[in-house]
């Protein structure tokens, strides 16, 4: 299970054990399967002729990638909704074959104003290659169960 709004604290960092190396198969699905038909991604012509000679892995792959990663360690069973993602940036791009790792900082935590059952965790997610090159960074609202309610 993951943990509840009174287990988080701001200021904690879990380094997630979990990593994946991205397959071109992992790339070619997430774009299909999105309807997106962007060359850079499936086009293997196409991307030889850019600056990165190769195709880039759909940002959208890398970014639910890097929240599903932190998901056993943190909400897993415990979150009510995402509320929202924000400052979500891509500064080097993910190829077929990098392996990503993912670390998780608590920005904040707060008690819901109107339902005594929860509360708000702001996250920031932080994506790595295996070169340790930031290769994603969000930062999530997520409304968390609570563990115990005042009667």
């Amino acid at each position: 299970m993951g943990m509840y709004l009174e287990e988080f604290s701001a200021g904690q960092v879990f380094q997630h054990t979990l990593t994946k190396t991205v397959t071109e198969s992992d790339n070619m699905l997430f774009s299909v399967m999105t309807l997106n038909p962007q060359p850079l991604h499936i086009d293997f012509d196409f991307a030889s002729k850019t600056e990165w000679g190769k195709p880039l892995v759909n940002s959208l792959f890398t970014l639910g990638l890097m929240i599903g990663i932190s998901v056993h360690d943190t909400t897993l069973g415990t979150t009510i909704a995402n509320l929202g993602m924000t400052d979500t940036v891509f500064p080097h791009p993910v190829f077929h074959g990098d392996t990503i790792r993912v670390e998780t900082e608590v920005l904040s935590v707060r008690e819901s104003k109107s339902k005594p059952d929860r509360g708000i965790v702001e996250f920031q997610h932080r994506a790595f290659n295996q070169n340790g090159v930031l290769v994603a960074r969000c930062t999530r609202q997520a409304m968390m169960k609570k563990k115990t309610v005042a009667a």
